[in-house]
């Protein structure tokens, strides 16, 4: 049986730019999606996208979407 419940969601921004941080740093933003200052994605609320946010956590704003 599947339900149509949305899954709960995070809003990720980048705030501070990845130029001249550490590479593992800048995968994360790419890997979250972000490409440009000041974009916004939103991301499953997940513990892999939560480890990703945590790690480079001054690049970024978190908010509940």
């Amino acid at each position: 049986m599947t339900q149509n419940t949305p899954a709960k969601g995070v809003k990720v921004t980048l705030v501070k730019s990845p130029f001249g941080q550490l590479h593992r740093h800048r995968a994360t933003v790419r890997g979250l999606g972000l490409r440009r200052m000041n974009q916004t994605v939103v991301v499953a609320d997940t513990p892999e996208n939560r480890g990703m946010i945590h790690a480079s956590r001054h690049l970024f704003r978190v908010e509940e979407a």
